[in-house]
């Protein structure tokens, strides 16, 4: 099914019977927040399996990063090969030693030779990988100012926000609402550290997925009727450091993490 042009082709799946079960005053109202990327369709409790199926296999889910990863990774190791490693370092926050340039993942050795290759004590997931690549070639070295700003608000961020909102806030939101715990536990397994008092929220850490390009997770939890939220927010320096798509491709690689760690614990619903 394709991706919808509009409020409306989503309003004519839905049931019209503006049961404000989903949050919205209307169906109307909650198609136009699907649409907007501010809701899943799966927060509408009477929509049909069949329908859900239909948007989980929007054409638009696809990205070029998916369609295109060998490519992408052999014209990243061209450009590494020709990279001056040792300057790298000290322009994204790594070390040089013995051939190869190492920065900290989510406190974890992070390795590339002057080949390309990779090397990590972590297993190498093509959408950490990708940002990897791209900051160690095209980071300007900007330090984080510790001003925090959603996805839509770097470069290019807005026309791609409703898909980083399904794949990435949603989707670690999910994990959050299912098994709290186990989410609490993952955040701080990630060398992640609290954040300033303004940020607080049941749920707050920031992420360090690359040295210079930090990343803060809120999360509240259901309370008095509202229903529960996530939010993830990066800092204002990250689209200097970082091409944009390189900054989705680091909310999704750690939502697949978090997702990942749940099965492990054996919660399968976790990828549902």
């Amino acid at each position: 099914m394709p991706a919808p042009k509009n409020a409306m082709e989503i309003f004519k799946y839905l049931d019209k019977s503006n049961c404000r079960e989903c949050g919205e005053k209307t169906c109307l109202a909650f198609a136009g927040a699907v649409f907007r990327g501010q809701k899943n369709i799966d927060d509408c409790p009477r929509i049909d399996r069949h329908v859900k199926e239909k948007f989980s296999t929007d054409v638009g889910d696809q990205t070029p990063l998916e369609e295109n990863w060998d490519a992408f990774l052999e014209a990243m190791r061209q450009q590494i090969a020709g990279l001056d490693l040792s300057a790298a370092a000290e322009r994204t926050g790594g070390h040089y030693k013995n051939g190869r340039l190492t920065l900290k993942i989510l406190g974890k050795d992070f390795s590339v030779d002057d080949h390309g290759q990779l090397y990590s004590d972590i297993h190498v997931n093509p959408w950490v990988a990708a940002p990897f690549f791209d900051y160690v070639i095209n980071a300007r070295g900007d330090a984080p100012t510790g001003h925090w700003v959603s996805f839509r608000e770097l470069k290019n961020g807005k026309d791609r926000y409703p898909l980083f909102q399904k794949r990435c806030e949603a989707a670690m939101k999910q994990v959050a609402d299912g098994y709290t715990d186990l989410f609490d536990d993952v955040v701080h397994l990630f060398s992640g550290r609290q954040v300033e008092r303004q940020f607080q929220s049941d749920i707050s850490v920031v992420l360090a997925p690359l040295p210079k390009v930090p990343v803060m997770i809120c999360y509240w939890r259901p309370d008095e009727g509202l229903g529960s939220s996530l939010n993830i927010f990066f800092d204002e320096t990250a689209d200097r450091n970082l091409d944009t798509g390189s900054v989705f491709s680091l909310g999704a690689g750690l939502t697949q993490m978090f997702q990942k760690l749940a099965l492990r614990h054996g919660f399968t619903e976790a990828s549902a």
